[in-house]
């Protein structure tokens, strides 16, 4: 379900621009930047879809007390062992007719056991290969205290950002599981169209 109902929009679209200004800036300038340095003179910063609260969701948490390990593949042809630590729930309801409302999951990870994580929340959607990353997207939620069944937590699609590999062959990244592909157009956060 839609979380606008809970948030001041004006502010909550004032902070994402804030977020996706920092962004482009350390895209830019900052030696740790996946463009290459050949492509930073060139570079006018990211795209995104226009800010939309419709995909700022509140989703309901499933915990896996003894966590499945998922292996996923990586851009690089390796793969990287995650463990499945809960299940978010969660509603989309558009008013256009051409997106399908309805309820839908998200595995999310982490690598270790320690709560300090942030929630690893990679993904594939309908937008993924055309107007978002062929290789997926990625979300991190931060959780301020340790997820138990049934709990709600915020997933804002319009901060789902595009993995450093997109910019550089450099970085090994993972690939969404089958399990975290949506069939649903997710039009929120990083574009990206090469």
């Amino acid at each position: 379900m839609s979380d606008t109902g809970s948030i001041d929009v004006d502010r909550w679209r004032d902070e994402l621009e804030s977020k996706r200004a920092e962004k482009d800036d350390f895209f830019a300038d900052h030696p740790q930047s996946p463009i290459p340095p050949e492509e930073r003179d060139s570079f006018n910063g990211l795209d995104y879809f226009d800010p939309d609260p419709t995909y700022r969701v509140t989703a309901t948490a499933t915990v896996h007390e003894n966590p499945d390990p998922v292996l996923m593949d990586t851009t690089a042809g390796r793969e990287v062992r995650y463990r499945r630590t809960a299940t978010l729930t969660f509603d989309l309801s558009r008013t256009d007719d051409d997106l399908e409302d309805g309820t839908f999951e998200l595995g999310a990870y982490r690598q270790e056991r320690p709560t300090e994580q942030p929630l690893f929340v990679p993904f594939r959607d309908k937008t993924t290969g055309q107007q978002s990353y062929h290789g997926g997207r990625y979300m991190e939620l931060a959780t301020e205290d340790e997820l138990t069944d049934g709990d709600e937590i915020i997933v804002d699609f319009n901060l789902a950002y595009s993995p450093f590999c997109a910019f550089s062959d450099t970085f090994d990244c993972p690939l969404p599981p089958e399990e975290n592909w949506l069939e649903v157009a997710i039009p929120a956060g990083e574009r990206y169209e090469k």
